[in-house]
């Protein structure tokens, strides 16, 4: 019998640990059509299977999520980054195939088939079930109150017992620690698909075991997911329409910018391709000064282009974080799609986003009354720790506020995320 399950709902990967009575922890296993991993990707596909009835849907989760859109892009309705609308009162659900689903419904959908993936590797009973949380929701109205009841909902209907919390960074941190060999105070930055975390953290070993004191932790709901934004405004944006016109009457007017804050969030192009919203762009190209424009745009929404617009992003975004510049390769845009980035500029789209993670930096030591000369080690985890502007937040904090070298840097391996 599992004595606990951990739990790492992640806005763009998820993660299940089982604990034993004797300690021991190990990942849960999950066997899809798409192979077995110890990882998932925090995403649904709902199809209409004839073979289930009129009313059922075939669910996937994960990598045979994508894999299902991919193969059934007119026919399927796929959704990730589940975990945005967690702290979102906005958020009141998402209609599939004419059924609405809330965000708890997403979320109880999502552990099932991770549940039936894992088969006998589920444990039939377990005592409680602790959760990561990041220290602050994405969204710029979060509620976090609101999310936490959406998880408790989503994860009483699966049956735990109790459920427990554990802001994320401090769970990182703990891993690290093991390692350490001498008592320390550790900055931990998580850095996820919608948030940064940051936790200050004392380790001590007492008659050989660890333990974990917590000092102090601040965050902000910006991360990877929003650098990929921030591409998309200014690679991709500019030729669908952004920054044209069209007529209205006697009048020339902007086309309405909200448009392309649902097209760069991918997460939120599903439920963009069946709003009002998409419906008024359609008969807006008619008007338009620049229709073409406008007619890529719905036609990368009608042919469900969002994934392979975040797999081309990523993997710009991925290359240069080892060079000075990149080529990005989009093919649905045509001649648009093939451009050169360079770092430098996008370290300046993403200048303000680094800011706020900055002033987030400097929160958790200020809170705290914390000298950067106490910090012993810093460690970052997620894939946006391999950006070199982000790195280079850390040990600039430090250079402001004393003479001698920087904490012990260790960052991550995390593969992107």
């Amino acid at each position: 019998m599992a004595r606990a399950l951990g739990l790492d709902f992640g806005t763009t990967n998820t993660v299940i640990a089982m604990a034993e009575g004797d300690g021991a922890t190990q990942s849960m296993p999950f066997t899809s059509s798409t192979g077995t991993a110890d990882t998932m990707r925090t995403a649904l596909s709902f199809m209409k299977d004839r073979q289930l009835g009129a009313q059922a849907l075939k669910v996937e989760a994960g990598q045979a999520a994508i894999r299902a859109f991919i193969d059934n892009p007119g026919d399927c309705r796929f959704l990730q980054s589940i975990k945005t609308f967690a702290a979102s009162a906005l958020f009141q659900g998402t209609l599939i195939f004419a059924r609405r689903h809330q965000f708890e419904d997403l979320m109880e959908i999502f552990l099932r088939r991770l549940s039936a993936y894992a088969g006998e590797a589920w444990p039939a009973e377990v005592s409680r079930i602790v959760v990561g949380r990041p220290v602050h929701f994405a969204g710029a109205s979060a509620d976090a109150d609101l999310a936490l009841d959406r998880y408790n909902s989503a994860l009483t209907r699966l049956g735990f017992p109790e459920i427990a919390y554990v802001y994320e960074p401090v769970a990182a941190a703990h891993y690290f620690a093991q390692n350490l060999e001498r008592d320390a105070n550790v900055l931990v930055a998580d850095f996820g698909g919608g948030t940064t975390d940051y936790s200050l953290i004392r380790f001590e070993r007492h008659a050989g075991r660890l333990t974990a004191t917590p000092i102090g932790h601040s965050g902000v709901g910006i991360a990877g997911d929003q650098f990929d934004a921030r591409m998309i405004e200014h690679l991709v944006a500019p030729e669908i329409g952004k920054g044209s016109r069209f007529r209205s009457f006697d009048k020339v007017l902007d086309v309405p910018s909200n448009y392309y804050t649902s097209f760069s969030r991918w997460n939120q192009l599903s439920i963009f391709k069946g709003s009002k919203e998409f419906a008024d762009l359609q008969s807006l190209v008619r008007s338009a000064l620049e229709p073409e424009k406008l007619e890529l745009f719905v036609d990368l929404v009608e042919h469900d282009e969002g994934y392979p617009l975040y797999q081309a992003v990523s993997a710009t975004k991925m290359a240069l974080s080892a060079a000075d510049e990149a080529e990005f390769h989009f093919a649905p845009l045509g001649r648009a799609g093939r451009k050169t980035v360079r770092r430098r500029d996008f370290e300046a789209w993403i200048a303000e986003d680094l800011a706020r993670m900055e002033t987030a930096l400097d929160a958790v030591l200020e809170q705290t009354a914390t000298e950067v000369t106490a910090i012993d080690k810093v460690f970052l985890t997620g894939g946006t720790s391999f950006v070199p502007a982000v790195r280079e937040i850390f040990p600039a904090a430090s250079g402001r506020r004393r003479s001698r070298p920087a904490a012990s840097f260790s960052p991550s391996p995390t593969a992107w995320r």
